[in-house]
C-alpha cells in the first residue's frame, strides 16, 4: 500500500472522528498530549524510525475522545486516537508518553499497511469501515454492526488487531523511543502492569487497550528486561501538572452528574486535609472543573481560588491553577479577574491554552480587533487548528465583518476533512461578497474565498470517486 494510499484512507476514517460527538478539542488536553508526542516524533526521527518522507506525507495528528475506557489506538496515514480514560487513569507522564510511543511504533513501522497487504482483496471502503467498526465496538457493539456493513467485513474485523509479532516489535522500538526521547523507562513496565491490574479486576470490556494489544506475560517480562540490571525503581516526584491534567480529562470524559457531584463533594470532606499535594491539586481541580459543568459557577470560583495557592510550589502546576480558574471566571462573566489570572497573555506569544481564553476573553469584553489580530498569526501558522478558525470567526462575527468571518467557518471545516461543509461556507461567502459594498479590503478576502473554494471542490470530488 503506498503512502498516499495510506493517508487517503486514514483521512477517511479521521473524517469520521471528526464528526463523532465524542470527538473533544480541549487546549489544555491537547497540549499536554502535544507535550509528550513532540520529543517522541524528535526521537523517532534521530533513531531513522522516522523517515523524511514518511513524516511529510503522514498527518501526524492526535484525536481525542470523551470516551472512559482506557485505549489509545493508531490509524492509517498516521492518525492517532487517544481516550480521555486514559489520560485520566496514568499516574506519570511517563506511562502515557510509552503508549503514544508504542502507537507511533506502529505507524513508523507500517504495521496497518502491512496488515491491509495481507488482505488485499478487500476494498479500500471496506477496509475503512472495518476499522471505524472496531473503534466503535468499544463504546456501543449495535453501531459497530452498523458501520461494518456485509458479513465478510465481520469476518474480517477479528484480523485487524495487529499480531504478536507486531506486537513485540512496536514494544521493543517504542522502548527506545522512549528513551530516547529523555522518559524514564519505567513508564512501559508501569503503564503494563497498571493495564494487567485493570484487566484482573475488571474484565467487562471497558478495557479495549488490552484486547487490541494483548498483554502476554512475555511482553511485561521484557519490558522488565530491558531495565538497566539492577536500578532501583525510585518513586518519581510529585508532578501537580500532571495530577490536574488526569483529573480534568476524568471530568471532560462525561461521568455523569452523580460522579460530578462526588467530586464536588470529595473537596469538601474532613479528611481531605490529610491528603497528599497532588492529591489535594487533583481533587480540588476536579471539583472546580465538576463545578463548572453543573454549573455551579460560585462554588466553582471558590474551589478555583483554593487551588491556586496549593499549585504555586511548582511553575507548570501554578499554570495550570491559573488557567482553571481564567476558565471560570470567564465562564462566571467576571472579565475581570479572568484578565487578571491570565496576567500579559495576549502581550507576546501566548501558549495555545493562554491564547484561546485570551481571544474569548477580548471578544466579549468588546476588544474584538484585538482578538483577531493575535489570532491571524497563529492560523497561518497552524492551518488546520479548527479550534482558532472557529475563534476568529467569532472575532470577525464581532466586529461586523461578516465575510471573514463566514470564510474563517469554511476553514475551520476544510481543517476538519469535511469538504461538503466547507465548500457550502465558501458558497455562502461569495454570496454575500455579491450583495454589495461590505468592509475595507474584503475584495482580497473574496479573492482568498475564490481560491480556497475551488480547493474544497476538487477535495470533495476525490471524496466522491473514492466511494
Amino acid at each position: 500500500m503506498t503512502l498516499g494510499a495510506e493517508r487517503k484512507l486514514g483521512e477517511r476514517i479521521a473524517r469520521e472522528l471528526y464528526r463523532d460527538p465524542d470527538y473533544l478539542d480541549d487546549a489544555v488536553l491537547a497540549e499536554y498530549v502535544q507535550g509528550l508526542w513532540q520529543p517522541l516524533l524528535a526521537a523517532a526521527r534521530q533513531r531513522g524510525e522516522l523517515t523524511s518522507e514518511l513524516e511529510e506525507r503522514f498527518a501526524w495528528e492526535i484525536l481525542l475522545g470523551r470516551d472512559r475506557t482506557i485505549n489509545a489506538f493508531a490509524l492509517p496515514g498516521g492518525y492517532l486516537g487517544v481516550h480521555l480514560g486514559l489520560i485520566g487513569a496514568v499516574t506519570r507522564r511517563d506511562e502515557l508518553a510509552a503508549v503514544l510511543a508504542h502507537e507511533l511504533s506502529h505507524v513508523t513501522q507500517r504495521h496497518i499497511s502491512r496488515l491491509i497487504a495481507q488482505q488485499d482483496r478487500q476494498a479500500p471502503w471496506l477496509l475503512g469501515a472495518m476499522i471505524l467498526g472496531a473503534l466503535a465496538a468499544s463504546k456501543n457493539p449495535q453501531a459497530a454492526q452498523a458501520v461494518v456493513v456485509g458479513g465478510q467485513a465481520v469476518a474480517a474485523q477479528s484480523q485487524l488487531n495487529f499480531s504478536r509479532d507486531m506486537e513485540r516489535e512496536a514494544d521493543r522500538i517504542g522502548f527506545g523511543v522512549l528513551t530516547q526521547a529523555g522518559f524514564a523507562a519505567e513508564g512501559f513496565v508501569g503503564m503494563f502492569e497498571k493495564l494487567q491490574q485493570a484487566s484482573r479486576l475488571n474484565d467487562n470490556g471497558a478495557f479495549p487497550y488490552l484486547r487490541s494489544h494483548p498483554l502476554t506475560t512475555e511482553r511485561i517480562a521484557d519490558m522488565q528486561a530491558r531495565q538497566p540490571l539492577g536500578a532501583p525503581r525510585a518513586a518519581p516526584p510529585p508532578d501537580l501538572e500532571q495530577a490536574m491534567v488526569a483529573a480534568r480529562a476524568r471530568v471532560l470524559a462525561r461521568p455523569g452528574v452523580d460522579v460530578l457531584r462526588g467530586w464536588v463533594a470529595e473537596a469538601e470532606t474532613p479528611g481531605f486535609a490529610g491528603l497528599a499535594v497532588p492529591r489535594r491539586a487533583a481533587v480540588l481541580y476536579a471539583a472546580a472543573l465538576a463545578s463548572l459543568q453543573l454549573n455551579d459557577l460560585p462554588r466553582a470560583a471558590a474551589f478555583a481560588a483554593r487551588l491556586v495557592p496549593l499549585a504555586a510550589a511548582q511553575p507548570q502546576g501554578a499554570r495550570q491553577a491559573r488557567l482553571l480558574g481564567a476558565e471560570v471566571a470567564l465562564q462566571a462573566g467576571d472579565l475581570g479577574r479572568a484578565a487578571q489570572l491570565l496576567g500579559a497573555s495576549g502581550d507576546a506569544s501566548p501558549a495555545r491554552p493562554e491564547l484561546f481564553l485570551w481571544a474569548q476573553l477580548r471578544t466579549r469584553g468588546g476588544q474584538a480587533a484585538e482578538a483577531a489580530a493575535r489570532l491571524q498569526p497563529w492560523v497561518l501558522s497552524h492551518p488546520r487548528d479548527a479550534s482558532a478558525w472557529q475563534l476568529l470567526a467569532a472575532a470577525h462575527a464581532a466586529q461586523g465583518q461578516g465575510l471573514r468571518a463566514i470564510r474563517a467557518e469554511g476553514e475551520a471545516r476544510l481543517a476538519q476533512l469535511d469538504y461538503a461543509a466547507a465548500v457550502d461556507r465558501f458558497r455562502a461567502a461569495q454570496a454575500l461578497y455579491r450583495q454589495g459594498p461590505g468592509q475595507p479590503g474584503d475584495h482580497i478576502e473574496a479573492s482568498i474565498v475564490d481560491t480556497r473554494l475551488r480547493l474544497a471542490e476538487s477535495a470533495l470530488r476525490e471524496q466522491a470517486l473514492e466511494r
